[in-house]
């Protein structure tokens, strides 16, 4: 006789998740990806299926070789967006914490996702330059500011902040508990977990 526990029946009964892609866009040292990786282990947690495509991970993996060129970002947002699109058809919630600064790689991304009737939101991590500068958590801001290092996003290369994401975080506001709780709630109340 096989016997199962509370929570294989729980999960048994549960209907499949949809699937979702939440990209979440900002400066670096925005907070996108410490936000991904909260809502990722709460998610887990709840039982969810989770990924999180981190943009440096994708980087070194994914598009090794690609510059920071206009073009080459465009080649990298797409083929996250492809992987994550696959993903979250699979049922899978995909935190995507990655910059793409152009609102037209940003909407490719959407559309191919919209194409395929899968989820996406668009998440703004909105922390000013100011702030991301301060915290600098890998060393950019020094860097550029020393002349070792040029095109760094919203500093001497473009950032398009998203003019109507789905949700927009004011991440040097909040605490990561907050964020991460406001990112959870539109993925129910939008039906994607």
């Amino acid at each position: 006789m096989t016997t199962h526990t509370t929570a294989q029946h729980t999960a048994a009964r549960r209907p499949a998740a949809p699937g979702a892609t939440v990209w979440l866009t900002g400066l670096p040292s925005a907070g996108k990806t410490t936000i991904a990786r909260a809502l990722a282990a709460r998610l887990r947690d709840e039982g969810h299926r989770t990924e999180v495509l981190d943009g440096d991970e994708i980087r070194e993996f994914l598009s090794a070789g690609l510059g920071f060129s206009r073009a080459d970002r465009h080649v990298n947002v797409r083929r996250i967006g492809f992987v994550a699109r696959l993903l979250a058809s699979h049922g899978v919630t995909v935190l995507v914490p990655v910059i793409a600064p152009y609102a037209d790689s940003r909407e490719a991304v959407r559309e191919h996702h919209r194409a395929h009737g899968t989820g996406y939101l668009e998440v703004h991590v909105a922390t000013p330059v100011e702030v991301c500068s301060a915290r600098d958590v890998k060393g950019l801001y020094a860097r550029q500011a020393a002349g070792e290092l040029k095109g760094l996003t919203g500093v001497d290369d473009p950032y398009e902040a998203p003019a109507d994401p789905d949700l927009r975080i004011a991440a040097h506001e909040q605490g990561v508990d907050e964020s991460v709780a406001a990112l959870r709630a539109l993925l129910v109340e939008r039906g994607l977990i």
